[in-house]
């Protein structure tokens, strides 16, 4: 997988050029990884819904083809685009999903952070009162699965004790991925606060910065492709 590092630019033209470089691949296309930052703005994802923008104010908003709801970019996020064929690859999505997420929780390892995942909330949280804590969650995914109590399967997320340091939004085509994942570093995490983060009214989000890591953007971003070379490999 060829890396390409984009610097900071702006959303819609990076996101054009997704769509441009999916369309026109071929079979022997080699797989690439945009690795970005960009300006201020909030994009909706297909699922997205109007009333969980509260305030966008002078943040520009965009919708896109990905799946999932609204979320946030800005200076100080490491924002992570898999150009993949997943049919080259060998797996489907819902083990892609699975990839990303670990590449994101092996970046977090790194700098001493345990992330964990949520039962039917995509993307990766962390503690709050503890975040490099490797205690397991009673909302990991496993434990609902696994739970055969009547209500559990299928109820609303459990965020208790949680924030989001990482959200994550995907497009097939062909076989083929665009958009990707995001990874809060050092940023301005209050335009979070004008929407209802990925949909859920009242859901933290964090950033490395806000629970004690000092980490550049760069190294960061470094790790975060790494991992994500490694964990998408056939």
């Amino acid at each position: 997988m060829d890396i390409r590092w984009l610097g900071q630019v702006p959303y819609p033209p990076t996101y054009q050029a997704m769509q441009d470089f999916t369309a026109q691949r071929q079979a022997d296309t080699p797989d690439e990884l945009w690795v970005c930052e960009h300006p201020p703005v909030f994009t909706q994802g297909l699922a997205g819904q109007a009333d969980h923008l509260l305030a966008p104010g002078d943040i520009p908003v965009i919708a896109t083809n990905r799946g999932g709801q609204v979320t946030f970019h800005g200076p100080g996020q490491v924002v992570a685009y898999p150009l993949l064929n997943l049919q080259r690859a060998g797996y489907f999505v819902k083990e892609y999903v699975y990839r990303l997420e670990e590449a994101v929780i092996r970046t977090l390892r790194h700098v001493g952070v345990t992330g964990h995942r949520v039962a039917g909330a995509p993307g990766i949280y962390v503690r709050l009162d503890d975040p490099g804590s490797h205690a397991l969650l009673p909302q990991r995914p496993q434990k609902i699965s696994a739970d055969s109590t009547p209500g559990k399967l299928g109820s609303d997320p459990d965020f208790s004790g949680l924030g989001k340091v990482a959200a994550l939004g995907i497009k097939v085509s062909r076989h083929c991925t665009y958009h990707g994942v995001a990874l809060n570093v050092a940023m301005d995490l209050s335009p979070f606060e004008r929407i209802n983060p990925c949909g859920y009214a009242g859901l933290r989000t964090v950033d490395l910065s806000t629970i004690g890591v000092s980490v550049s953007w760069q190294e960061a971003a470094d790790v975060l492709s790494h991992k994500l070379v490694h964990s998408l490999a056939p």
